[in-house]
């Protein structure tokens, strides 16, 4: 009788045991809330010379908090940038630019994120396009002469010494919304009038251009250049509805 007795115990447990491995990827989420999606897909996540790599237990929000990004700008702001990057091919994922075009003009909101030293390179100053709006761009376009800004996702190219000095192109990775920049000549360069005047309740405008100080241009433009992601951030609901990368 006893014999029998542990016999059935031994067979339920065995039984329950196998159950616990047959769970689904959901399941296993609800009995451990710690992990995520998240944090399981970033295990297989290569590294190279041009790539960042998250910790098993990392996520975009402790990156967020790793970064000391609370004062420079919103989460969504640098998540909407980090979801972007994963999703894009063919881009370095070491540094990433984001501008942020829910800040005023009279604002630091340029900003160069080194991922895989966890630190903030640049913040700074940047003009948008004069047909976009005064101190906050509302209005955007890709419409060549518009001189409006074109918000989302850009890989950045080489460099070339043109009318405004030592300048990056750019090339816009959302049909419709920014794949005209080449066309319309849309570039990082410096500006002397990219720094707000004493005073002044916004910064002047470029014709389309995300313009930055002239003082640091080339040495920003030089750690960006290359197939590195610039995102420029809005709340437009046009574009939010419109981009199939956010």
């Amino acid at each position: 009788m006893i014999k029998s007795t542990i016999f059935i115990l031994f067979t339920l447990a065995s039984s329950a045991m196998a159950s616990m491995g047959s769970y689904s990827i959901n399941e296993k989420l609800n009995l451990n809330p710690s992990l995520s999606i998240e944090n399981i897909k970033v295990k297989n996540r290569s590294v190279t010379n041009d790539k960042f790599s998250f910790s098993p237990n990392s996520s975009i929000e402790k990156l967020y908090q790793e970064l000391n990004l609370r004062n420079k700008m919103e989460f969504t702001t640098f998540s909407n940038a980090i979801s972007g990057m994963k999703k894009l091919k063919d881009v370095k994922e070491d540094i990433i630019t984001i501008i942020d075009f829910t800040k005023s003009s009279i604002k630091e909101r340029f900003f160069v994120i080194d991922l895989k030293n966890k630190k903030t390179l640049f913040s700074t100053y940047v003009m948008h396009g004069k047909n976009s709006g005064e101190s906050i761009p509302r209005e955007f376009s890709n419409v060549v002469n518009s001189f409006k800004s074109s918000p989302g996702f850009y890989r950045t190219e080489n460099t070339y010494n043109g009318e405004y000095g030592y300048s990056l192109r750019i090339d816009g990775l959302e049909k419709g919304i920014n794949d005209k920049a080449k066309e319309r000549a849309i570039v990082v360069h410096g500006s002397q009038y990219a720094k707000p005047k004493p005073g002044a309740k916004k910064l002047d405008r470029s014709l389309g251009c995300p313009a930055i100080p002239k003082d640091i241009s080339d040495k920003v433009i030089n750690k960006i250049k290359d197939g590195r992601l610039l995102y420029i951030h809005t709340d437009s609901s046009s574009y939010i509805k419109k981009s199939s990368i956010i």
